[in-house]
Formats: C-alpha cells, structure tokens, sequence
C-alpha cells in the first residue's frame, strides 16, 4: 500500500482527472498534453514491484470493488485449464457438446492428449479457426452417439436387432444438421486474398491454405478420430466447415469490465474521488489506454447464418449485454411485412458501391438489393 502512494499521483494534481475519460475534442488534448494529470497516461508507468500479486491473491483491494463483484470462474471439468466458465451449469453444457473430447486434462488418454496438444499448438501457430471446426466436428460426433445409444437403448426395450449401417448414417445426418444450416464454401476458395499477396499469386496463395487445413485435419483425426464419423474427416468436409466460418461468424463485442471501473471511480465525487485514485491511478497509469479494450470473440449461430444479405437490409444480428444464454438477437430496422423475406448486411452497408460488392466477392455473389440496382453507375 505505501508503495502504491509513494506513486499515487506521479506530482499531479488528482482533480483534473475527470476530463480524461469523456473524451476531448483536439484542441482541449492539446492544451492538455502540456498539463501533469491524474488522467490516462499514453506511456505506460510500471506498476510498484508486488501490487498484481497482491490484488490476485486479496491482499489489496481496490477502493469499491464491491460494486463490481464477478462470480468465481469455474475451471474445465476435466482439469485442461485450457477453458473456464461463467458457471458449473455452462461448464457441463460445453463438456456435453464438444470439450469432452477436446479436452487436454491429465484425465485424457494419454495418447489423445498428445495429439490434441499438437492440434492446438498449430492452431494457435497458424489460424485458431480451426479450433471452431473442432468444436463442430467433435459436436457433431457426441450427438451421433447419443442418438444412437438413445435408439439402442429403444430396441434392447422392444427386443429388436441392433442399428443397420443405414440407420447409422441417418444418426450421422441428424446430427450434423445444426453445422449443415450455414453456408458453406472450402475455405480456401473463399478466404479473401491478403492485402500483402499480389493478385497474380492468387492461386499459389489459395493452394497454401489448403495445404495447411490438410496439416490440420491430419492432427485432428489423430486426435478424435471415429471410424464411424468418418466422412465428417474429410478435406472437403473440413474445408467447408471452416468456410462457414469463415463467412458465417458473428462478431461479439463485450464491453471491458476494467474501463467501467474506472469510469466508476472518475465520477466519484470529492473527497470520494482523491482518496480512491491514490490507489487506482497508479494501476490506471500502468494500463495506459489498454485499460479501455474490450473483449472479443466470434461465434456461428445456425439460423442467423441462413439469412441472405441486402446492403439495405430490414434486420440486424447482433448479441446484446442482456443475452446472456448464448444466444444473439435479430432486431427488425422497419416494419417488416407478412411474407417478406429477413435479411441482414454481411458487409458495412455504408460503403460505396465498389466497395460493397468488392467485400461481397468472397461469398460467391454479386448484390442485387434495390439500393446497388440503384447505385450502379
């Protein structure tokens, strides 16, 4: 704590913090620049030796931490600490779907672990969208079993015989259907070339991308492979999965619980407010402009990927602060009447024209809506 104060306020005055975090036009940061303030420091300041480890293990508080109390996290339940959860019940949704075989625990086959450790560490090296098409394989492959142990579990009931290889293949099919409802092309036919990869090496590029789902999916069936999921392991299978990705994700955007903090404290009153930042403002000052970043992440939701696009469309997904059980909401923009088909913009719909249908090139088609019929010259 004295080390803390020795730096509370680095020789500034604590009360002009405020204008820092409601934003200034250009004129006020620069007259500001010149000023010594308690507010958001753009070089970052080094924390005293200690105070991370003292605020992990309780030992310091942060002043009305207790307005911004968050559940514990709930660690994997097959001890990987790859993943943590909101709750024991989000834990054992995401065991039950798919980490039950994707999970590196000392629990696991040893042999699987190795494997899945190897699939990992390529993904994280090379592009962790193949970590999403694990999740659906390895989803699409518990379902199978449970609809299968289900239809067992019926016949050994009436006495019938066990499952035909036909009725295999439609648990197969059943199962797969939530992956199937999106959109799909190979990745790397539809994955936009880079900025950095001239036009004419397009087909070299494009030949990479496959080669690399190629080393991917062979670490993965080394991992989980099931000879009874086995078309699901397929180039083309895997491809296209990561192409609906790839066209299909949703964006998720969580405001950062760190930046309303601060907020918090910046609208405290006096005295409230200098007593507070004597031990915030050295934290604050550590983050630098990082203190604002929020959180990101994408995820694929099956109906929301069959809806086609306009560039004046009459809906919106996204997910709100309130949806809080996985789900995303489509909002209507204008009345929609009945029959009328619910579209979304799969690009920016503030775009020029060119620029749109340029964005749109890489889901195979060229937009027709009422606004580009209008706009194209």
């Amino acid at each position: 704590m004295k080390q803390l104060r020795a730096n509370e306020s680095h020789g500034c005055d604590v009360r002009n913090s405020s204008q820092h975090f409601h934003g200034m036009d250009s004129s006020d940061e620069e007259e500001n620049t010149q000023q010594c303030t308690s507010g958001i420091s753009k070089t970052k300041i080094p924390l005293p030796e200690g105070v991370v480890e003292s605020l992990m293990k309780g030992q310091l508080m942060l002043p009305c931490s207790e307005k911004f109390t968050l559940l514990p996290a709930v660690p994997c339940p097959g001890g990987c600490g790859e993943v943590y959860y909101c709750s024991m019940s989000c834990a054992e949704a995401d065991w039950e779907s798919s980490h039950l075989l994707l999970c590196t625990g000392e629990s696991s086959d040893p042999a699987r672990r190795e494997a899945l450790l190897k699939f990992i560490k390529h993904a994280n090296e090379t592009n962790d969208i193949f970590i999403l098409a694990a999740k659906a394989i390895s989803s699409t492959i518990l379902r199978y079993r449970k609809l299968k142990a289900a239809s067992l579990e019926k016949q050994v009931k009436h006495d019938t015989s066990c499952v035909s290889n036909h009725r295999s293949l439609s648990f197969l099919l059943e199962a797969w259907r939530p992956i199937s409802m999106g959109h799909k092309r190979r990745w790397w036919d539809c994955i936009a070339l880079p900025d950095d990869v001239d036009s004419s090496d397009e087909a070299s590029f494009r030949l990479q991308i496959k080669e690399l789902a190629f080393e991917s999916l062979q670490l993965l069936k080394a991992a989980i492979f099931d000879k009874e999921c086995e078309p699901l392991f397929s180039l083309e299978i895997y491809g296209h999965i990561i192409g609906m990705f790839e066209l299909n994700n949703l964006d998720l955007v969580v405001a950062s619980p760190v930046e309303d903090y601060f907020l918090y404290i910046d609208d405290l009153t006096h005295p409230n407010k200098e007593e507070a930042e004597k031990i915030t403002q050295p934290i604050l000052d550590a983050l630098g402009e990082d203190y604002s970043i929020c959180c990101e992440g994408t995820a694929f939701f099956p109906l929301q990927s069959c809806m086609n696009h306009s560039c004046c469309p009459n809906a919106k997904a996204f997910k709100r602060d309130e949806d809080k059980d996985g789900q995303a909401t489509i909002i209507a923009h204008r009345f929609i009447r009945k029959g009328e088909e619910i579209t979304i913009s799969y690009v920016d719909e503030d775009l020029p024209f060119e620029e749109r249908q340029a964005s749109l090139a890489d889901y195979g088609f060229r937009c027709r809506c009422p606004k580009c019929i209008e706009e194209e010259p």
